[in-house]
């Protein structure tokens, strides 16, 4: 595809909205909320806040930038910026590729769940004081395998259809009016959550007064991968997304931006649940089961809890789409210009791609249960193998292509603009972080996500 069709991105409010889309997400509203509950609240959020800053922000500022330099996806960056004969740096490209496929063959089927959720709270379903019956509730979700095949596909079709429109009727289109959205009603819960009686000090004292006592090498390195995780990176999609910027679109400014809305939107989501946890007597430490077991026992113990139930649900849901889209972009991106695919077609393959590559996730919570591959089932291994290998060695592999081969004096051109951007102490900085600092923390990530420590 020439350089000229390429479609891309309007306005510098709409780069931010469709890359703050991007990393807002489940992990926001889901994995944010049990991962700071699990490891003490404050001092966790305390160790993710300086990690962000130290390893998420650098890498997602230097992607950007090469998906801007390149002009083109993930795979072919590589092979416009990597110097004339090093065709192997183009496996960053690859193990995007992969990684966007696996992460979405379980993320869809989660993502089913919360839409699921969404009608299940509208309709009293799940309206219960008793976590342990909306346990009960969860598990007849994700062991029914019709269901959870079904609510998987229509992730797969509502996001298959916006992604078909293209970067700037698609994905920035819906951005436009999911981002602001999605404020809005993490606002509305977070001011009833705060004006339950007994909820606001244990609640805002959970997240905003650390404990350094709490923070041991375990949270420090979970606060690492998350950080790491948390701004979609490592996978492609900011190669991708970097590619459809504007040319003066000042990119350390916009990340920054992005990382800190980002942020804004897991600790609303703090104050939108904590509060409310302490206000009922529930347990902050719940984990993963925080949001479908815990969240609906908490709701459902407040004055018009089914409103508030179906609104934190809906948000969810939303908080899903912009991650979903930021992931098919990566292989239809590769597929239509690598292969020469038109853009409907290239999103129908990928769309059949990952829902074929869901089926054994999404049945690994019924009847493929007992299926396991190194002790691992589908979406266990789909995870490990993206989560814990592809994401943390393309993290690495950009820290070091930047930061050794791709060199200052083009690093200073392109998040200089040219020299149009008075920020050469700030691309010093990062330059420095990238070369030294942030590829050896990601090892760390990646030797803990291997069981190595």
């Amino acid at each position: 595809m020439a350089q000229s069709a390429r479609d891309g991105f309007t306005s510098t409010f709409g780069v931010l909205l469709a890359t703050l889309g991007s990393a807002v997400g489940l992990g926001n509203i889901w994995k944010f909320p049990s991962l700071t509950g699990m490891n003490g609240g404050a001092g966790f959020l305390l160790v993710y806040l300086l990690a962000t800053l130290l390893v998420g922000l650098p890498v997602m500022i230097v992607e950007t930038m090469l998906g801007r330099a390149a002009r083109a996806n993930a795979i072919t960056t590589f092979e416009k910026v990597a110097p004339r004969g090093q065709w192997w740096w183009k496996i960053i490209g690859w193990m995007g590729f992969l990684a966007a496929l696996l992460i979405m063959a379980f993320y869809s089927g989660v993502a089913g769940w919360v839409y699921a959720y969404v009608i299940k709270a509208a309709m009293g379903e799940i309206s219960t004081t008793d976590p342990k019956a909306a346990g009960a509730a969860f598990g007849a979700l994700v062991s029914n395998p019709v269901s959870s095949l079904l609510w998987q596909w229509v992730v797969l079709g509502v996001t298959g259809s916006i992604i078909m429109l293209g970067v700037s009727r698609g994905i920035e289109a819906v951005a436009r009016k999911l981002m602001p959205l999605l404020f809005i009603l993490l606002l509305v819960l977070c001011v009833r959550s705060l004006t339950l009686p007994g909820a606001a000090a244990p609640g805002l004292a959970f997240l905003f007064s650390p404990d350094l006592a709490k923070i041991t090498p375990a949270v420090v390195l979970t606060a690492l991968g998350l950080a790491f995780f948390k701004l979609s990176i490592g996978m492609g999609t900011m190669l991708t997304y970097g590619s459809y910027f504007r040319e003066d679109q000042n990119i350390p400014a916009t990340t920054t931006r992005v990382m800190l809305a980002d942020l804004s939107v897991s600790l609303l989501a703090g104050i939108a649940i904590f509060p409310a946890v302490f206000a009922f007597g529930f347990e902050p430490a719940a984990g993963p089961s925080l949001v479908f077991m815990t969240i609906p026992a908490v709701f459902t113990s407040m004055p018009g809890g089914t409103v508030f139930m179906t609104i934190f649900f809906l948000l969810t849901a939303i908080a899903s789409v912009g991650a979903i889209l930021s992931l098919l972009e990566v292989p239809v991106a590769i597929l239509s210009e690598r292969f020469g695919y038109g853009r409907k077609r290239a999103s129908l393959y990928t769309i059949l791609a990952i829902a074929l590559l869901g089926v054994p996730a999404t049945l690994s919570q019924s009847v493929m249960a007992e299926i396991k591959v190194f002790g691992m089932n589908a979406f266990d291994l789909y995870d490990f193998l993206s989560s814990n290998v592809m994401l943390p060695l393309g993290g690495i592999l950009i820290c070091l292509f930047v930061g050794w081969v791709y060199g200052l004096p083009q690093l200073e051109k392109q998040l200089g603009n040219d020299g149009s951007l008075p920020n050469r102490g700030l691309i010093r900085a990062v330059f420095f972080l990238v070369r030294y600092v942030t590829p050896l923390l990601i090892a760390l990530v990646l030797l803990h996500g291997l069981k190595v420590f």
